[in-house]
């Protein structure tokens, strides 16, 4: 129990924090670096908070990478995607009654096509989940592993999300986690809802990527 509420109050914050800086705060505002900063800023803190209770996955695709490395049993994992799941969704859902317009906003969702930021492909938003979540889970095995530096691993993997979203946000918005998109998606509806796929099967992707490659000792520390 104390693991379901570290990772379902982490996933909300993960929401509340950095979708809350795109639709409170605002592109125009804060600007996309205050955006992404905010993301990975909301990392760090949750590093540091849950991490001793839960190791703050706060993301679908980070448990299943741990699944993958064989650091995670499938029950575990299934406890946490219900938590991150649930986490998202309550914090889209503070965020839509802080909003002015409520869903209407978007609340942050992610997303891709004519309309949307800059624009981009399906096809590109497919290989930037797939790629950029494959590294971000590979930096976070990494500074959780063995060797790794445990004191600074929330730092690491909070930058490490900052500068994905500074690279990304114009073509998806950033997710790297399936919740994270879920969370806006179910309350928005539409397109967002109808893209949201995209936003489960490509992290799932990259996220096993780099599970593989610690569990198979093809990335392992000497």
């Amino acid at each position: 129990m104390n693991k379901f509420m570290a990772e379902f109050i982490g996933t909300l914050v993960l929401v509340l924090f950095g979708c809350g800086a795109a639709v409170l705060g605002g592109m125009e505002h804060v600007g996309q670096l205050g955006i992404a900063l905010a993301f990975g800023f909301a990392i760090v803190a949750m590093a540091y908070g849950i991490g001793p209770i839960s190791g703050c996955h706060v993301n679908p695709a980070v448990s299943l990478a741990a699944f993958v490395a064989g650091r995670m049993t499938v029950r575990d994992m299934g406890l946490y995607w219900v938590a991150q799941f649930l986490g998202a969704l309550a914090g889209a859902a503070i965020l839509m009654t802080l909003a002015k317009e409520g869903a209407a906003s978007g609340l942050g969702r992610n997303g891709w096509g004519a309309g949307y930021l800059g624009e981009y492909s399906m096809h590109a938003a497919l290989i930037f989940e797939i790629v950029f979540t494959a590294i971000f889970v590979i930096v976070i095995l990494g500074v959780t592993g063995e060797k790794g530096q445990g004191a600074f691993a929330g730092l690491a993997i909070g930058i490490t999300l900052a500068v994905i979203h500074i690279v990304g946000i114009q073509v998806t918005g950033v997710s790297v986690n399936p919740a994270r998109s879920f969370g806006p998606a179910a309350l928005v509806g539409g397109e967002a809802l109808s893209q949201l796929w995209l936003f489960i099967v490509a992290p799932a992707i990259g996220a096993m990527i780099g599970g593989a490659l610690y569990r198979f000792n093809l990335l392992k520390a000497a």
